[in-house]
């Protein structure tokens, strides 16, 4: 993506983040509004300078837009529309905006203005199991580092000239610092506290700290740069007439000690590196490995040949995804969590759902560790009620929407989410939640081929079919394959979905039509686990059931073929998301289960016509030509879109180009709204706003479009 020639502002907020340090280096909408980040919802918010000293007007400081006005007596000196420097003053101005260009990419997030260049290389990599891996194949994978290359040509230039990259720190415990006063020379840096810093090993340059940059980019007493009031500090280096100067930087964080409440963990690289230092340390010294790294990912996403749209919208998902990402260590264990961006909740199981795809590319052993850890900590039983009757009967296993907020670990078997006695947001996702482990886990052991963890979960596999049955019908005569019935957790309630903001069409969980193909969707999965561990008769249930749910959709199309989103209740609502379920089965690998002549063709057959027909404006598609995931809501979810419009494409069969592109300029539109850009990523868009789920991770749903 260009800054000229586009009629898209290139000025939005992208995560620049390591891998499981739930961390950001947060940058590219005007202001204040990025920075570095540890464990937050949003941007840090912090001024960040990076710039150079002009080729023509001395004492004139050019930066990018990323910092904002200080305190009244300092307006002056930060003003963009400042008048030239009086009497030998320094000043800091902005690069005008119209001379800034932009180029986006996964791993590289390069911006240019005149002769100054900046890029930001965020990795995109692996993590080894660490069950298995050795020490230097996690420190490479894990160092909670990302890097930045700021490039000065002053090839033609008669004076010196300086470049320099800092921040002013907004932790309110910790004051800024020199890394150089703890590291002995060796690198030159500054950062606040423990927890950020920003490092070179550039023997040229200086590091220093002041109430205002200028001070530190040209000290009248270099002496005083150690000034342990300041807020502000920057890395500096110096080029020659004549010479093309690059300064590399390591943006780096560190959580030492406990970092989790309600069940104590610490961060896994806190095993590997013992402090900020030696994180600076370990990235600076292998620089060259992670731009190889960065290139070759970048390399491999252009090779899937998606469009310019989608290939922006993926390569900002994955950062946002990483952004969320932590790895912990409790009992000398790994324990993956991701984080739910502006919420922070921890591994929330419907977000978890979605995360799959991505995670079985990279780290499929991530999805083993978490189906465990439900099963370990946050699994329960629970009785099951019909609407209105008291009376309960046997239900079963199932698993909580999260496993805390903002690291703190709720307690066992229940989640931070949760709430009794509610029929809306807040309520129980029993069902859902059941659902989601079953498609999750047949999911790793089908595609990853690990038939012995499905062995070692046989009796896990074996109770969440039996409490699928119990939320069908206590009598197996009267079971139809989809669900009725709602968890006594609810306490007279009832349950949702995942898509608890919207309205009945979607947020409902008995009867709803997107559940119904995903529990369908599971018992397929269920059928194929059982015939593998040879368990015939349970292979036989599953089949029976999903036989019974595909019956049970199919009989529910009206004249115009389109299915109601509330199923056997008079509902006019239409939605997208009917379709989404399919995604497992084909997998999976189960191709027939998803054909139109397969064994459930006339389930595949309605559910394509049921498609074609609500993908209309004024249905199921905004007048600009964005997807609506419900006809009766103007919120509408991206990371969801992304998965449809995958389903939709590679298992219908439907792929109308001039729809999609049409879709994904809007959608692309909505990301980069001025009102939108400064939360880099975000979900929930209600008539192209976002207004929920904000800097999130879930969109790596579109990492199905490189399949």
């Amino acid at each position: 993506m260009q800054g000229t020639g586009s009629d898209r502002s290139i000025f939005f907020n992208a995560h620049h983040s390591p891998v499981g340090a739930f961390a950001s280096f947060t940058l590219g909408f005007p202001g204040a509004k990025g920075g570095m980040g540890l464990e937050l919802g949003g941007p840090a918010n912090e001024d960040v300078y990076i710039g150079c000293e002009d080729g023509k007007q001395e004492g004139l400081l050019l930066a990018f837009p990323f910092f904002g006005k200080g305190s009244e007596d300092e307006a002056v000196r930060y003003d963009v529309e400042a008048a030239a420097p009086q009497d030998g003053a320094t000043v800091l101005k902005s690069f005008a905006h119209e001379s800034i260009t932009r180029e986006f990419a996964c791993c590289r997030d390069t911006w240019q203005s005149g002769d100054l260049r900046l890029s930001i290389i965020s990795p995109v990599k692996s993590i080894p199991d660490p069950e298995g891996a050795g020490e230097e194949a996690l420190r490479a994978a894990l160092v909670p580092a990302v890097m930045a290359e700021l490039t000065l040509d002053n090839t033609s230039g008669k004076r010196p000239r300086k470049l320099f990259f800092g921040y002013r720190g907004s932790d309110r415990y910790s004051a800024m610092r020199r890394i150089d006063d703890t590291t002995g020379g060796r690198l030159r840096g500054i950062g606040q506290g423990r927890q950020t810093a920003m490092v070179t090993d550039d023997s040229s340059a200086w590091s220093g700290l002041a109430f205002t940059l200028d001070k530190v980019v040209c000290p009248e007493i270099p002496e005083n740069l150690v000034f342990g009031l300041a807020g502000v500090g920057a890395v500096v280096a110096e080029a020659a007439p004549g010479e093309k100067k690059t300064l590399r930087v390591a943006l780096c964080f560190y959580r030492d000690g406990i970092a989790t409440s309600g069940w104590d963990t610490t961060y896994y690289y806190t095993r590997l590196f013992s402090n900020i230092e030696s994180v600076a340390e370990y990235a600076l010294t292998h620089f060259d490995d992670a731009l190889s790294q960065a290139d070759a990912f970048d390399a491999e996403l252009r090779e899937a040949q998606l469009s310019d749209d989608r290939h922006f919208m993926l390569a900002h998902a994955i950062r946002s995804y990483y952004g969320s990402t932590e790895l912990l260590c409790r009992d000398e264990q790994p324990l993956w969590v991701v984080n739910e961006g502006e919420y922070r909740m921890m591994n929330t199981f419907d977000l978890t759902a979605d995360h799959l795809f991505f995670e079985m590319k990279m780290n499929p052993w991530v999805v083993r560790n978490v189906m465990e850890l439900f099963v370990e900590r946050y699994s329960y039983q629970d009785k099951v009620r019909f609407p209105g009757d008291a009376t309960e009967y046997p239900g079963g296993i199932s698993f909580t929407h999260d496993m805390g907020m903002a690291n703190v670990f709720s307690r066992p078997h229940y989640s931070a989410y949760e709430l009794f006695r509610l029929d809306g947001c807040f309520s129980h996702m029993t069902h859902e939640q059941l659902v989601n482990w079953v498609c999750c886990s047949a999911t790793y052991a089908l595609v990853g081929g690990d038939q012995e963890w499905s062995r070692k979960q046989a009796d896990v596999f074996a109770g969440c079919l039996e409490s699928l049955l119990n939320r069908d019908n206590p009598d197996p005569a009267k079971r139809d394959g989809i669900m009725a019935l709602d968890s006594s957790r609810t306490m007279g309630g009832a349950e949702i979905t995942t898509y608890d903001s919207l309205d009945a069409s979607l947020g409902q969980a008995r009867n709803n039509l997107y559940l119904a193909v995903k529990t369908w969707a599971a018992y397929v999965c269920l059928e194929k686990i059982f015939a593998d561990l040879q368990d015939e008769q349970r292979a036989a249930v599953a089949a029976e059931q999903a036989q019974r749910a595909a019956a049970t959709i199919t009989a529910q199309a009206d004249t115009d073929g389109m299915l109601p989103a509330i199923l056997n209740e008079g509902n006019h609502s239409r939605i997208i998301p009917a379709i989404e379920g399919l995604v497992f089965p084909y997998l999976c690998g189960l191709h027939d289960a998803v054909a139109d002549s397969g064994q459930y063709a006339a389930l595949i057959k309605t559910l394509q016509r049921h498609l074609e027909t609500v993908l209309k404006p004024g249905i199921c598609l905004f007048d600009s030509g964005g997807w609506k995931i419900s006809s009766t809501s103007r919120n509408s979810w991206l990371s969801k879109i992304y998965l449809s419009q995958f389903v939709a494409e590679a298992v219908l069969g439907g792929k109308d180009a001039a729809l999609s592109d049409k879709a994904d300029s809007d959608h692309v539109a909505w990301l980069l709204d001025p009102e939108n850009a400064y939360f880099a990523w975000s979900d929930q868009m209600v008539d192209g706003k976002a207004r929920g789920s904000k800097y999130y991770p879930r969109g790596v749903t579109a990492i199905l479009w490189t399949r």
